[in-house]
């Protein structure tokens, strides 16, 4: 078992009423983790901090930014074997998948590094003479990132990695099924010799959820929110910064559909398949759910039955059903099956239809669904037919059909013969519909973590029409 701390303005702390939770291990049932269960108090503690430190943050020099988020990077991967046994611990992820956290998330924090100096404005031609009018972007403030635990280091390093490159100072709301593992990611800013409240770290216990998040969206301080998570949940928080005029990112499910043309290559589309479907345990917001196959192709290759854990029971008992639903409505289980523990098997279920649950109902674990069409334009309608719209997936030898295709898909991601899931620092990540608004990475995260200001200079005198 692992006890952790919080972090306001520098300094380990407890809950102010002492109050702590447990996450437990998915696998055995033992105690994991115990951390502290922060009160509203405890949330708007961390945000005084983070304003706090705000000023002399944002007005350090980019170069000086770009050494702490580089040094952040190295710090980070030190800690590799540390992230896996938490991991491993709390979430029941395997090593490869954590070594693969730490590797993206360190990129991710030397990615941040080199947008120091790519915050820009423009000069904007006016039609006043003399008038220099400038679009200025700066940091907005205090960011509050929220993030979960199903790729813990990518994503709770991304909640915070362009805000602090952009001049923010920030709030993590470390996940409550891994916050060992997010507190990692914190020592490791620490130790990069961040300045004491530029990054803080809060944990709640599930019940507290609701309120201490309104607690830190509440603040004046806070100006910008960003949230990785369910669509249920993002649209609560959504609903909480709309009630306070708080701009906010949010990149939350997926039905990700993985469309393999009559044409396709059949090797790269059943690769390409098995790893979107299948990397750790479908439990990943870009995971392909729905394999859109056109009938001409016949039927799908059988492998071996691989086992992967999920992060607990309920996950198990709701697959359970869904696989239930389908089978009984005619569908056919083509490997894997029914689970009774958190070791599930992977499985692929062929000849869904849309009167069946799975066929709209993102799974979240290693249980899939074969949809069979005629045609590319059945296979647009099936793609679009969900309310999610993440990363989607195109197969065919045909680069130039395969792109039509993709553009009329509606996701915020489409890769032509690559995986559903494809992660990289320096492109613009989300979704539409239902899996989101606003975009993390590169550029599009300087949009959305800076204030876009109007600026102006009268170089000379000024005549007024009165």
């Amino acid at each position: 078992m692992t006890a952790i701390s919080m972090l306001i303005d520098g300094r380990a702390v407890a809950a102010g009423n002492g109050a702590v939770f447990e996450r437990r291990n998915p696998l055995d049932g033992s105690v994991a983790t115990t951390a502290p269960a922060a009160t509203p108090d405890d949330a708007r503690a961390a945000v005084d901090a983070a304003a706090k430190a705000f000023p002399a943050w944002s007005a350090m020099g980019p170069g000086a930014r770009r050494a702490l988020l580089l040094k952040a990077a190295h710090a980070l991967e030190a800690k590799g074997e540390a992230f896996a046994a938490a991991m491993a611990r709390e979430t029941g992820a395997s090593g490869l998948w954590a070594g693969f956290n730490v590797h993206l998330a360190a990129g991710m924090l030397i990615e941040a590094a080199a947008l120091t100096t790519q915050i820009e404005g423009q000069v904007i031609p006016s039609d006043v003479p003399g008038n220099l009018a400038m679009a200025v972007r700066q940091p907005a403030g205090v960011v509050l990132g929220i993030a979960p635990w199903n790729a813990p280091v990518i994503l709770g390093v991304r909640a915070v990695a362009v805000p602090l490159a952009c001049g923010n100072t920030v709030v993590l709301k470390g996940s409550e099924v891994s916050p060992a593992t997010h507190g990692l990611i914190v020592e490791a800013l620490q130790e990069a010799g961040l300045p004491p409240g530029v990054v803080n770290f809060v944990t709640n216990a599930p019940k507290d959820a609701a309120a201490v998040v309104e607690a830190m969206v509440s603040h004046p301080a806070v100006r910008r929110v960003n949230f990785t998570g369910s669509t249920r949940v993002g649209k609560l928080i959504a609903q909480t910064c709309a009630a306070h005029l708080k701009q906010v990112v949010l990149e939350l499910g997926g039905k990700a559909p993985l469309i393999v043309l009559d044409d396709a290559d059949l090797d790269a589309a059943v690769n390409g398949a098995a790893f979107g479907a299948f990397a750790n345990s479908g439990q990943i917001c870009m995971s392909t759910e729905r394999i859109v196959v056109d009938r001409k192709l016949g039927d799908p290759r059988k492998g071996p039955v691989v086992l992967g854990s999920v992060v607990d029971m309920s996950t198990v008992e709701r697959c359970n059903a869904l696989i239930d639903d389908a089978i009984t409505k005619g569908a056919k289980l083509v490997i894997g099956g029914r689970a009774d523990s958190t070791l599930m098997a992977a499985t692929l279920i062929d000849h869904v239809t849309s009167d069946m649950k799975i066929y709209h109902e993102e799974t979240f674990a290693p249980v899939k669904a074969i949809v069979r069409v005629d045609g590319e334009e059945e296979a647009v309608r099936v793609a679009n037919d969900n309310e999610f719209g993440l990363s989607a997936a195109v197969f065919s030898r045909d680069v130039a059909r395969a792109m039509n295709v993709a553009r009329r898909i509606e996701s915020g991601i489409c890769h032509i013969n690559g995986p559903t899931v494809h992660d990289e620092a320096q492109m613009p990540f989300g979704g539409v519909k239902g899996s989101g608004w606003g975009r993390f990475g590169g550029r599009a995260g300087i949009d959305a973590f800076t204030e876009l200001r109007w600026i102006t200079v009268q170089t000379t005198e000024r005549h007024y029409p009165f």
